[in-house]
């Protein structure tokens, strides 16, 4: 596989539909990391996606883009029962800060209920969760998303139905870390979202530093939102240039190696 070779020409794209045990392992990120060498790397050669299902990547129909996009953010630093991360809010304000030009519905704290943040998911096309994620492994359904008053669970989150949804980001732990039990089926977080009408979304295979979240939001939203025009078939692309800066950050695998793309 021959590797691109300038700034401008843009990698070709691959999608990852793993099954078995084979579904839990990082594929987007293998490669030797003690070497500069280019050609070292899956990244040197594609831009990586997964596939929970064939169906989830097959371009059956976009949504109209409609002048009244509405982006929805959600901070939810303190939890009950959960430990505080505190840089929630310092992302949603970045977030914010590069979604110009659209409708923005931003929820925090006591604001961020479950009935608040599934009614504003209803409405918005693209969505945003900066908070505590939980992969229950004894009932993958009764995972969830930690809010002000309650979970709210990926059994709630597949009976929704989201007609406006294009894109989310979910900037929160183990939302697409999937169950061992049922490695044939994708029963996580990010796949609910894809199950209930997004077509694309970013998600964490495992947990993620409170520091690293807005460090990727910063660079994705700034490469999606490009000139001001959202564009989500561009979210893979920026996810792994706005991982390649972190990497290059000095920080350590378990850093970067969770951010996947998910969809198309």
């Amino acid at each position: 596989m021959p590797s691109y070779q300038t700034q401008s020409e843009r990698p070709p794209r691959i999608w990852w539909c793993a099954t078995g045990l084979l579904a839990f392992l990082p594929i987007h990120a293998a490669g030797i990391y003690d070497t500069q060498e280019r050609g070292d790397k899956v990244s040197d050669f594609v831009v990586s996606s997964y596939a929970p299902t064939l169906n989830s990547i097959l371009e059956l129909s976009d949504p109209v883009v409609r002048e009244e996009l509405q982006v929805l953010t959600v901070a939810q630093a303190s939890a009950p029962g959960a430990p505080r991360i505190p840089k929630t809010e310092d992302e949603v304000k970045i977030v914010q800060k590069l979604v110009t030009g659209v409708r923005a519905l931003n929820l925090e704290r006591g604001d961020a209920t479950v009935q608040r943040v599934r009614d504003g998911m209803i409405e918005s096309g693209w969505i945003h969760l900066a908070c505590h994620g939980q992969q229950n492994p004894d009932d993958p359904m009764n995972s969830g998303f930690l809010l002000h008053d309650d979970i709210l669970k990926l059994s709630e989150i597949v009976k929704l139905s989201l007609p406006k949804a294009d894109f989310a980001f979910l900037s929160a732990c183990q939302t697409a870390m999937g169950d061992e039990k049922v490695a044939e089926e994708s029963v996580h977080l990010a796949a609910g979202m894809l199950l209930s009408g997004c077509r694309g979304v970013i998600a964490t295979t495992w947990s993620i530093r409170d520091d690293d979240a807005p460090t990727i939001a910063q660079e994705v939203y700034s490469r999606m939102f490009k000139d001001g025009k959202p564009n989500r078939k561009e979210a893979a692309y920026a996810l792994q240039e706005a991982v390649k800066l972190l990497r290059k950050s000095g920080v350590e695998c378990v850093s970067w190696v969770p951010f996947v793309h998910i969809g198309r």
